[in-house]
């Protein structure tokens, strides 16, 4: 048996030589609560992003240091995934469509389809408003690549919506979706391609819900930036009317005394094309990048919660029916056998 001191001498050295001999980057298929989830690493950045594909390929958890800037009441993904509302939580991804469609169903290609809601994976309203698209909770993602290396950790997952008759009966559009989370340095990227099988071309208004907060830190003592010339009017049950007004919002805005359920478009994009939103209090920020196909946010900050949403979007709110009525001009659609891609980024200082 070695001397206590001698092991005391050696333990600081031992430890070193661990840590120099660790990967930076780690991508782990673990079981937590009877659940698979992935769990990406950053150890010099002390980031962990944890994904549940069972649960809408949800990220649920971007920890810094071990504090979450992701919203995420519940104590493990099982209690999440047993939860009753669904959402409130993580990186929601919403498609078909984002948000909410009136009328009980949507145009496309000047044709007229109606939606089923005798299914449950169509959330509608008793007035007849669909919302948040069909995929937010979806078991069907199926993981196909947990991957590290030297430059970051990735997990890829691939949802094809043309095998399932319950999703085709409310979009009817055969194509599928590949989500790639990536960190790197730090910076998290959600990355989502859009494979068109159909013969025609395929509307594209899909979008995130990611629910962000500063741990820590209450959500009255912050204040967001929003780079946006132009706010997305509605009515009273928040649907686009299709007029789009300047936004009168400052450059930095206090969440002391505001509150959001709001669309944007025009948005502030610099060199590359990229917007960028934030959340900020002190030192602290969390900053989300728009890529250039993401030329609409919502922004969700509303009253008695501590989260905020920046939400990357395609089109507008209801963009299927206010293109038909000619009051929406930027819709736009993948061509059959067409492919289309975009992220977004998630990153932070102070933390």
């Amino acid at each position: 048996m070695l001397p206590a001191t001698f092991v005391r001498l050696c333990l600081p050295l031992l430890v070193t030589w661990v840590a120099a001999g660790a990967p930076r980057y780690t991508a782990e298929r673990l079981t937590d609560h009877g659940l698979e989830i992935i769990r990406l690493t950053d150890s010099a950045r002390a980031a962990q992003v944890s994904v549940l594909p069972s649960f809408g390929n949800r990220a649920f958890e971007f920890k810094v240091h071990g504090k979450n800037l992701l919203y995420d009441p519940f104590p493990d993904p099982a209690a999440l995934k047993a939860d009753a509302t669904k959402g409130l939580n993580g990186i929601p991804f919403l498609a078909p469509w984002a948000n909410r469609v009136d009328g009980g169903g949507f145009w496309a290609n000047g044709k007229r389809y109606l939606f089923n809601p005798g299914f449950d994976t169509l959330r509608m309203s008793p007035d007849k408003v669909a919302i948040h698209g069909l995929l937010t909770t979806s078991p069907l993602w199926e993981v196909e690549e947990v991957k590290a290396d030297k430059q970051s950790a990735h997990v890829t997952s691939r949802l094809t919506f043309w095998k399932y008759p319950e999703l085709m009966v409310n979009w009817p559009f055969a194509h599928e979706y590949r989500m790639t989370y990536s960190l790197h340095d730090g910076v998290l990227e959600v990355r989502t391609e859009v494979v068109n099988r159909s013969s025609e071309p395929m509307p594209l208004s899909l979008g995130f819900h990611p629910y962000f907060n500063l741990p820590d830190t209450p959500r009255a003592e912050a204040s967001v930036r929003i780079p946006a010339r132009k706010h997305v009017d509605t009515n009273k049950g928040l649907l686009p009317s299709g007029v789009m007004s300047p936004s009168s919002l400052p450059a930095q805005v206090s969440l002391s005394d505001h509150t959001f359920d709001d669309g944007f478009t025009d948005l502030v994009q610099d060199n590359s094309g990229r917007a960028t939103f934030s959340l900020e209090a002190g030192p602290k920020k969390i900053q989300v990048v728009y890529g250039p196909k993401y030329p609409v946010a919502v922004v969700y900050a509303p009253p008695g919660k501590e989260f905020v949403c920046f939400e990357p979007m395609t089109a507008i709110t209801n963009a299927l029916n206010l293109a038909h009525e000619g009051k929406y001009s930027d819709l736009k659609s993948v061509a059959p056998n067409g492919t289309w891609s975009e992220s977004f980024w998630i990153r932070y200082e102070g933390f």
